[in-house]
């Protein structure tokens, strides 16, 4: 893993996890305020059994007591490029163990790897090293954002390497990832864009709609031919016009669309995020980190793709240009933000950052939310919404730190 231009802090080894499980006996986390699917509950208790969460606890189970604290579900990130220094784009198998793992430190029980706009070639062999990390059971698959997204929109993706969605070509990515292909970002009014949404659904890999320059009509076509994600919506994205909508208004009003937030304080207003969630309702956003390496490591310079970052004061911006370059949220960060900022109902905080990307994934019958039978993933919250442990498969990935 090589250390970014000026970033602060040394880049530790990556590790499966530096709190392994040595008592596998089953567990009870008892007292804390339980938040799951039917609503939340007081002086509840999570029993966990092996990788699992258990339905009832046998006598010799131990006992840890929790009370005053709040436990939620392991949050899911289908939308990230890295962290604590490495790159899902270029860094090695070990650097994207790396990475995963700093998110992991920050609750992000499960995670799709996203790459940023490469060379077709490249592309197509980071997907092969990806997938075998999804098929370890290390991410939860692969999203490619470009490079089939419009110059117009492009952000913080090289516009040289930028070409239309040519399905040929969408289809070459998805077979390099060997069934590992979770979502693909599309400017889907360019040329291909359409056949290419198509390709996609047969396929059973998400279409999302981002770094577009689309019209209202034009967005509301490559929904009806199966898109299902708005990427980072209002981001990349012509802004919302009275007599111009733009894909904002269609992405918001159609059922069928999850739309993507980044809710770091300095992707979107708080306005927009709760416009975003009186219109498209709780059920429908999935909270997500846009993360690049300096998340979860510090300011510096770093290269995304073939771009160069400057962050400071924890805000990322190309170089040259200036462009909002990702962001170095952690989804703890997000979640506390939702709550004590935006003032969020914790419930529909959990669906936003576990329930609704677990169903996007279609994975919510192993995750996103405290039932018996699901993995158990979970965070521990302060009374301030602090994170204060991260368990993720009945191991403790962060050890509860009570009192």
């Amino acid at each position: 893993m090589a250390t970014p231009l000026g970033a602060r802090g040394t880049a530790r080894p990556a590790t499966s996890s530096p709190h392994p499980a040595t008592d596998k006996s089953p567990l009870v986390l008892s007292g804390a305020t339980v938040v799951l699917p039917t609503g939340t509950v007081t002086d509840g208790r999570v029993i966990v059994d092996g990788t699992r969460i258990a339905g009832s606890a046998p006598d010799h189970a131990q006992v840890i007591d929790v009370t005053g604290y709040t436990l939620v579900p392991g949050f899911v990130d289908i939308h990230n490029h890295g962290g604590g220094g490495a790159s899902f784009t270029s860094g090695t198998a070990d650097d994207v163990l790396h990475g995963i793992h700093t998110h992991r430190l920050h609750g992000t029980t499960t995670l799709v790897a996203s790459t940023v706009t490469g060379d077709m070639d490249f592309l197509a062999q980071r997907a092969g090293l990806l997938s075998e990390l999804a098929e370890q059971g290390d991410i939860a698959g692969i999203h490619f954002e470009g490079p089939f997204i419009s110059p117009c929109r492009k952000g913080a993706h090289s516009e040289e390497l930028l070409r239309d969605p040519d399905p040929a070509e969408v289809r070459k990515l998805i077979d390099a990832a060997r069934g590992k292909a979770r979502m693909v970002t599309l400017a889907t009014e360019l040329p291909g864009g359409i056949d290419s949404v198509r390709l996609l659904a047969e396929h059973g890999v998400i279409a999302a709609i981002g770094h577009t320059d689309a019209t209202y009509e034009q967005t509301v076509e490559a929904i009806d031919a199966g898109a299902t994600v708005a990427t980072h919506l209002f981001n990349a994205m012509p802004t919302l016009g009275h007599r111009t909508p733009g894909p904002i208004a269609a992405l918001l009003e159609d059922e069928r669309i999850t739309v993507e937030l980044i809710n770091d304080g300095t992707h979107l207003h708080p306005a927009a995020l709760q416009l975003a969630f009186h219109h498209a309702g709780a059920d429908r956003v999935a909270f997500i980190t846009d993360a690049m390496d300096a998340a979860g490591f510090g300011d510096g310079r770093y290269m995304l793709g073939p771009l160069e970052v400057e962050v400071s004061e924890g805000v990322a911006r190309l170089v040259e240009g200036g462009s909002i370059a990702g962001s170095t949220l952690t989804q703890d960060r997000a979640f506390q933000r939702a709550v004590t900022v935006d003032r969020l109902s914790v419930e529909d905080t959990v669906a936003a950052l576990s329930a609704n990307p677990a169903r996007l994934l279609g994975m919510y019958d192993t995750i996103g939310s405290l039932e018996p039978g699901k993995y158990a993933d979970l965070v521990l919250l302060d009374h301030q919404f602090a994170l204060k442990g991260v368990m993720r498969r009945g191991e403790w990935v962060v050890d509860p730190q009570l009192g």
